[in-house]
């Protein structure tokens, strides 16, 4: 098989995941809901120990949350094989890598952990948005968390714990919409 057909041939596979599982939108859906708590806490006075320490433990949450969003929406995410799924693992273990970065701020810069984690938790996302030929949709959604979160950051620090969790939960949000409705219109070339 000639170069040209093998890339032809990967981008109809990884297509055709995206519009089978509706661009893996119960991940996104549940990641709404973990931003959604976060921001919760945050206006009701959470101070920023207690935050974090919910924030690192219910992050543990997303993924079993996902699971039970693609039960509820029948959406077999975990199930579907493609042959581009080998480089999910390499893209979480790169997102993963985040959290010596963050171990490090609780102890020198705690506040810094909002950002970190709202950026860090993101990493994965375009090449994620690659496995599934849609790169730029889903690193638009990367690239706009990390840009509103830094300005929430540097130009509202005491909304830090409220409007910055909020404004990821809102991307996310924005983002299971996109995928749906992007899903439902791509073309899987012959």
């Amino acid at each position: 098989m000639e170069m040209i057909e093998l890339k032809a041939a990967l981008l109809r596979d990884r297509l055709a995941s995206y519009k089978r599982l509706r661009g893996g939108f119960p991940i996104p859906l549940a990641g709404t809901v973990y931003w959604g708590v976060l921001a919760w806490l945050g206006y009701q006075g959470t101070p920023l120990a207690d935050w974090a320490m919910f924030a690192f433990i219910g992050s543990g949450a997303i993924f079993p949350l996902a699971l039970l969003f693609a039960a509820i929406f029948r959406n077999p995410f975990m199930k579907d094989r493609t042959a581009s799924g080998d480089v999910l693992l390499p893209a979480f273990i790169a997102m993963l890598l985040f959290w010596p970065m963050i171990i490090a701020a609780v102890q020198v810069a705690p506040e810094l952990v909002p950002l970190i984690l709202a950026i860090g938790m993101s990493l994965h996302w375009p090449v994620i948005g690659w496995s599934y030929g849609r790169t730029a949709l889903f690193s638009a959604h990367a690239i706009v968390r990390a840009v509103a979160v830094l300005l929430i950051w540097l130009l509202l620090p005491e909304a830090r714990l409220t409007l910055l969790p909020l404004s990821v939960a809102l991307v996310y949000f924005l983002t299971v919409i996109a995928l749906l409705i992007d899903s439902g219109r791509v073309k899987v070339p012959e």
